[in-house]
Parts: structure tokens; C-alpha cells; sequence
């Protein structure tokens, strides 16, 4: 996804070159004729193309704030993605039981660290429609690997292997069952937003809907020429064209609007989150880390103290 930057008018006229060069010759032509053959001209009042201009204009903007709506839930989806990712990862290394800092626990919150952020990765590539495995391959080991290459839903078989860490976890009383049950809610709230985005993903717009948007603003442009003839004459091809992009980009940023998950420049930015997230709970784990290594060099730096056996000298 396009952040913070500007849009090349290049990618923006492309998006309509078609529609726009259609209206352009339409016009022209209707000029042509018109003005060489004033016999067979036929002319109708402003109004009429009037009307259903308003009535265009109310249909796109309702189309345009459904589809904002949807894209709006997504990127709410993704935040809500964001909060529980770190209250995931704060819960694992608060509830963990190690006293002496062991490399068993630490190695367990990295991986546990890690394989949230592959959820996360694989989660945006199935919901754009590609490989889910290729951006995971460093963040998971290889009987992590081969258990998610068995699943068709990958980011699903992720948090099957969080829910597998955790019975272990429970099984070796490093976790309590009350401290199961906070992260499998944690768990639970990120399998709903899972569920969340691929309803959004599977929930098409209905297409009657921008077929009689389409229809209508065609209209709109067959009878504009027809009111606007006598009054600008061939000023009317450049101003029937722009009022013709106009319409053309609102329906467009709709339909692109309406499908967050589709890796344009208006899709929901899944991977720059994911890379936040990654950063995010890497560097609470790596604060983790530190503090095993401060507790070592603690430990190692501990000299046993010379016993002064003068008191026991009779």
C-alpha cells in the first residue's frame, strides 16, 4: 500500500483511460455531427441530464461510504490484530514461570515471539490470495514448517500450534490452568479477527448495485452532449470529459474501497503492520533476553567471600 505519498496522476488516469477515451470520442463525434448536420441535430433541456446527474451523485456517494465502511472495519480488524499480538507476547513472558532466567524459557518466548509474527505474515498473504508459507520460512523451525505446509489454512494451524506450546507449558506446571485459559482468550480474540477479515474477504459487493451505477452514469453521459450543445459548443468535449473523470474516479476509488484485501495502493497495509509487530514483540523478547544475560554476568561476577576464622582461633 501507497503511505504518505502521492499518487502518480499516471496510475490514476489509467485506472479510467478506457471509459475516458470512449466519452472523448462519443463527444466528438456527437459535435461532428451536429455541427455539420443541423437537420438530423437533436437537442433536449439541461434539466433532463440535470436530474440524473443528482441521481447519480446521491448512488455514489452511498456506494462510496459503504465501501469506506468496509475498508474502515478492516484496518479496525488490524489494529485490534496489533493490541492482542503484544498482549499475547506480555502475556507468555509474565506468566512463564523461570526464577533463574533458564535458555528453556527464553528460547520458548522466541519462538513463541517468532511464530506470532509468521500468524501474522501468512494471515496478509492468504488474505491477498498468495503463498502464505514464503514470507515464514525464517520464523518458523522445520517441524513447524511441515505441520503448516499440511494445512490449506495456515495462519489456522499457527495458533493450533500455539494452543499445542501452551498444553505443553501446562503439562510441565510452567503455566497455571488460569493462565492457560488468559492466553487462550488472547488466542480466541485473535482467531475471531481472523474470522473477521475473511468475511469481509468473501463478502462481495453486490454487483446488481454497480451494474445500475454503471448503467446510470452512462446515461448521464449520452444525454449530457444533447443540453449542452447550444451553450458551449466545442468547449463542451473537454468539459463532458472532465465531468465524466470525475464520476468515473469516484466509482473507481469505490470499487477499490470495497475490497481491502486486493494489494493495491487502497489496500489495508497487512505486511508494514506485520513488520511492526515483528519489531515489536522481538524487541520484548530481546528485553527478556538482556536481562538473563545481566542475571548471568550477576551470577558469574559473584566471587564466594574469604571466611574469617579468626573468631574460631582459641
Amino acid at each position: 500500500m501507497l503511505l504518505k505519498k502521492r499518487i502518480p496522476l499516471k496510475y490514476v488516469i489509467g485506472k479510467i483511460k478506457v471509459e475516458l477515451a470512449l466519452v472523448i470520442a462519443y463527444t466528438i463525434g456527437f459535435e461532428v455531427i451536429h455541427h455539420f448536420y443541423h437537420a438530423i441535430s437533436i437537442n433536449i433541456p439541461i434539466a433532463v441530464p440535470t436530474i440524473i446527474g443528482t441521481i447519480i451523485s446521491l448512488l455514489l456517494a452511498f456506494k462510496s461510504n459503504q465501501a469506506y465502511d468496509r475498508w474502515w472495519e478492516a484496518r479496525m480488524v488490524w489494529g485490534a490484530i496489533v493490541n492482542d499480538s503484544r498482549s499475547l507476547m506480555r502475556q507468555i513472558i509474565a506468566f512463564y514461570k523461570d526464577p533463574d532466567f533458564s535458555v528453556e524459557a527464553s528460547d520458548f518466548k522466541e519462538r513463541f515471539a517468532k511464530r506470532q509474527s509468521a500468524w501474522c505474515y501468512s494471515l496478509a498473504q492468504f488474505l491477498r490470495g498468495k503463498d502464505p508459507i514464503k514470507p515464514i520460512r525464517t520464523l518458523l523451525n522445520e517441524e513447524e514448517l511441515r505441520f503448516v505446509k499440511n494445512h490449506k489454512h495456515v495462519p489456522n494451524a499457527i495458533l493450533m500450534l500455539h494452543a499445542k506450546e501452551l498444553k505443553k507449558a501446562r503439562a510441565g506446571k510452567k503455566i497455571n490452568t488460569y493462565q492457560q485459559v488468559e492466553i487462550d482468550n488472547t488466542l480466541t480474540r485473535l482467531c475471531d479477527s481472523m474470522g473477521k477479515c475473511e468475511r469481509i474477504k468473501n463478502t462481495i459487493f453486490p454487483t446488481t448495485y454497480s451494474m445500475y451505477i454503471r448503467f446510470t452514469l452512462f446515461l448521464f453521459i449520452l444525454l449530457l452532449p444533447f443540453g449542452l450543445t447550444d451553450y458551449l459548443g466545442w468547449m463542451q468535449i473537454p468539459v463532458i470529459a472532465t465531468i465524466a473523470a470525475a464520476c468515473f474516479l469516484i466509482e473507481k476509488m469505490a470499487i477499490h474501497l470495497q475490497d481491502p484485501f486486493e494489494n493495491r495502493p487502497t489496500d489495508t497495509p497487512m505486511i508494514s503492520i506485520s513488520t511492526n509487530i515483528e519489531k515489536n514483540l522481538m524487541q520484548m523478547v530481546n528485553e527478556y533476553r538482556n536481562e538473563f544475560e545481566t542475571e548471568q554476568e550477576e551470577l558469574k561476577g559473584k566471587s564466594p567471600q574469604p571466611v574469617d576464622d579468626s573468631y574460631f582461633v582459641l
